[in-house]
């Protein structure tokens, strides 16, 4: 029965990143060391975050963590629909947001007709 549950959600979680076009992950709960009591969610810096709890990290994903693990997820959406030949998308990791400006003159912003994410 549990693996019936387990495989039922794997597909709804499937289905629903590519209705989103999100970048999205999902991580088991585990201790730190066999045996020990899990008290929370530690994320890839090693700090501890309380069950329930949300935060952004700094590559622009925002993370919660739940009694069964970490599910994070991208917080910006990625250009797609701009003339690719006359211009290039740049990310911007502090502000976690795309800017599409033309190859030659990166004054220039380019028009964007679709996004993703």
């Amino acid at each position: 029965m549990r693996m019936k549950t387990f495989l039922a959600c794997l597909l709804v979680l499937s289905v629903s990143v590519e209705v989103s076009n999100a970048a999205c992950y999902f991580e088991l709960l585990k201790p730190v060391n066999p045996g020990d009591e899990i008290k929370g969610c530690y994320d890839s810096k090693g700090e501890l975050h309380e069950f329930g709890s949300q935060w952004k990290t700094v590559d622009c994903f925002e993370c919660s963590c739940s009694r069964e693990g970490i599910d994070c997820c991208t917080i910006y959406s990625t250009p797609v629909g701009y003339d690719k030949e006359k211009c290039v998308s740049i990310f911007n990791k502090e502000t976690c947001t795309y800017e599409v400006v033309e190859k030659n003159d990166h004054s220039k912003t380019c028009p964007v007709h679709e996004m993703v994410g």
